[in-house]
């Protein structure tokens, strides 16, 4: 292999070889060579043609490679074709003109650019100008010192610095156009860059599209620092329009300037922001740093310091994380501020004050009014007692009313220190205890023992557009828990409602945040008194006691899914026309034991002997049965005494969506006609 070696007097694009053998190349040179180098550039299977003008003024300059390489911008084997005038002029001062045309640059930079090169050795200064479209590139640097220059980009479009971008990051930019005034030194060790830049509509993103941004434009100061080992970028701006996404954290910037200052470390793909200052003014003010594995993922966020104002924060830089807890349309206003850590295992410490928030789910499951206090948590060290309340408090549309609550972070643990007590619908909810473990990713992440005393059932199927009826709510919880993603309830509650009891065991509520929860438990229903029962719901009139219970009940996103379904009125009593109808319509029968329907009009009530309906529900199927087999069906009423009474259901399995149907016409108004 043959190598050239040249007192370099340029730094772009070979047009120091012509200004080093201009003084012979007035009798024409032709230079071959597999590899040329000179500081910053390198070529491979390079030609150079050097011819006199004929009228003797200057030197025709061509010049090609197959691959030449510009390590500073991260361009690797790009072809290259140089052609153009050398000549001195006036001043003595070598002037060359020509075009360049890259093959394979990044955002196709340089595929055809008027350059300019004026080399002053007297000044020992070097100038290069180059020109595509309304792209501008000037570089100045010492003869002498070619390893340092000076830059200044005007319109340049963002695509043509991604070779740039890839000594730094693995991501790529996609828009936009790029400023800047920038100093220059090529190291042996890589590469060192300061100055100033501007940017419009510069967009990015990266291989897995957890980092992106679009839009983006402002201006500030920028330095960078590459090393085999790595690369450092530090950068102060004001940015202002565009969106970025950053693993989790989405920001919408407003219109108006943003200034962020940052601290960027690469290393082998791992990304870490070490440094991170944001203020935007009427919104967020934060400090801290992030860590990005190496497939872009969050593995580190540390805000020392954060103050945020509502709706403004939520809708330029909340709305993804806070969807990464599974929570959409969130409403705020009012204040917070605080400070957070999170690592790879999950949180690690948190802390906030606020003198009035308002928080609410855009559905209405959960809000919050006037929440005013503090908390303080650490997963490894323990932190001063608090308080933290609020004026009100919905859960899933029931109202609670104020309270506050004196809380403790110990081993990992926010605990509630004593019993707290929340007003609800006439009645109370006593917290007796409750202790959370923020850090717990799997396993048991809170548990809490409740009492419920005096929740009127009037005012709770009001809050859930239930038919009202009345009575009362309560029991004791001595455990809940929040396992994994799943809510258990350990013990009961009981509802004193109809003069009877319904007692509802073994509930959980798995995703309870999420679109489609699923509530899996068992009800039993205790001596309920029929006649106020069926005059709540319309039903038709029905004297006697109802016992039985719906067990293994599942439901998905409130829509039951399966259950077994008995209910059963043994104890004798009497039964209205209408209810005769309501129930014959649900069961899908009619009337047997010879009784006419024109006789049956003749009677407003009828005794009976036993009621007994169940329904086992398995997809969209109910399976359903009564107090016994018939030959044409099953046994829903047993009368007694004359007339005598007997209602027999004939359909077997019936389609849940037809039942539910027929349960809801036989609970409006005039009710159903028998089918």
């Amino acid at each position: 292999m043959r190598r050239v070696s040249t007192r370099p007097l340029a730094l772009l694009l070979a047009a120091w070889i012509a200004l080093s053998w201009g003084a012979a190349a007035h009798a024409g040179l032709s230079v071959g060579a597999d590899t040329l180098a000179v500081p910053g550039l390198t070529l491979a299977d390079m030609q150079a043609d050097l011819d006199p003008q004929a009228d003797g003024k200057g030197i025709q300059l061509r010049l090609t490679a197959k691959k030449a390489d510009i390590p500073a911008m991260g361009w690797r084997k790009l072809g290259l074709a140089l052609e153009g005038q050398l000549d001195r002029d006036e001043l003595g001062r070598w002037v060359f003109a020509g075009r360049v045309r890259l093959r394979g640059a990044p955002g196709g930079a340089l595929t055809d650019a008027a350059v300019n090169i004026v080399a002053d050795e007297a000044a020992n200064t070097l100038a290069v100008s180059i020109t595509q479209d309304k792209a501008v590139a000037e570089v100045a640097l010492p003869i002498d010192q070619v390893t340092h220059a000076q830059i200044t980009l005007k319109n340049l479009p963002a695509g043509w610095l991604q070779g740039l971008l890839a000594t730094v990051w693995s991501g790529r930019l996609t828009a936009g156009k790029v400023n800047a005034d920038l100093a220059l030194d090529l190291l042996d060790t890589g590469t060192q860059a300061a100055g100033q830049f501007a940017l419009d509509g510069v967009g990015f993103d990266s291989p897995g599209g957890k980092l992106a941004g679009q839009k983006i434009s402002g201006s500030g100061r920028l330095g960078l620092d590459t090393s085999q080992e790595g690369a450092t970028v530090d950068l102060d701006a004001g940015l202002r329009g565009g969106e970025w996404l950053l693993g989790p954290l989405y920001a919408n910037l407003p219109t108006h300037a943003v200034q962020v200052s940052l601290s960027v470390r690469s290393q082998k793909g791992v990304l870490g922001i070490r440094r991170l200052r944001l203020t935007d003014p009427d919104a967020l003010q934060l400090e801290g740093e992030l860590g990005f594995d190496a497939r872009g993922d969050l593995s580190q966020l540390r805000l020392d310091r954060f103050n945020a104002r509502f709706p403004a924060a939520y809708d330029r830089y909340g709305k993804g994380l806070v969807r990464t807890w599974g929570l959409e349309g969130l409403r705020a206003s009012g204040d917070v501020a605080g400070h957070v850590a999170i690592g790879p295992d999950g949180p690690t410490a948190f802390a906030f004050q606020t003198g009035g928030l308002d928080l609410a789910m855009a559905d209405g499951r959960l809000g919050v009014n006037g929440l005013r206090g503090s908390l303080d948590w650490s997963v490894d060290e323990d932190r001063p007692t608090t308080r933290l309340g609020w004026r009100s408090l919905q859960v899933y549309r029931i109202p609670n009313g104020a309270a506050e609550g004196s809380w403790r972070s110990k081993g990992g643990t926010l605990s509630l220190e004593k019993p707290m007590a929340i007003p609800v619908l006439d009645g109370d909810l006593r917290i007796l205890s409750l202790g959370w473990k923020p850090a717990a990713a799997t396993g048991e992440r809170l548990q809490t023992s409740l009492a419920l005393t005096q929740i009127d059932m009037g005012a709770f199927c009001r809050a859930v557009g239930w038919p009202e009826f009345g009575g009362t709510l309560g029991g004791a919880v001595p455990s809940l828990r929040y396992v994994d993603d799943r809510v258990e309830l350990g013990g009961g509650l009981s509802l004193n409602v109809f003069d009877g009891f319904v007692d509802i065991t073994g509930m959980t509520l798995s995703r309870p945040f999420s679109d489609a929860p699923v509530l899996a438990g068992n009800i039993a229903l205790r001596n309920l008194d029929l006649s106020k029962m069926t005059s709540v719901f319309d039903f038709g009139s029905i004297t006697g006691r109802l016992r039985g219970g719906i067990d293994d009940l599942r439901l998905v996103a409130w829509q039951p899914s399966a259950f077994k379904a008995s209910l059963m009125a043994d104890q004798g009593g009497r039964i209205s026309q209408k209810a005769v109808n309501n129930l014959t319509s649900v069961g899908g029968g009619g009337i047997a034991g010879g009784l006419q329907g024109t006789v049956l009009k003749l009677f407003k009530t009828f005794g009976y002997k036993r009621i007994g309906l169940s329904c086992t529900l398995k997809g969209d199927i109910c399976n359903m049965g009564g107090l016994g087999a018939t030959k044409d069906g099953y046994t829903i009423v047993e009368g007694s005494g004359l007339p005598h009474l007997t209602v027999v259901g004939h359909q077997r399995e019936v389609d849940w969506p037809t039942l539910l149907r027929r349960l809801q016409a036989a609970t409006k108004g005039d009710g159903p006609t028998i089918q």
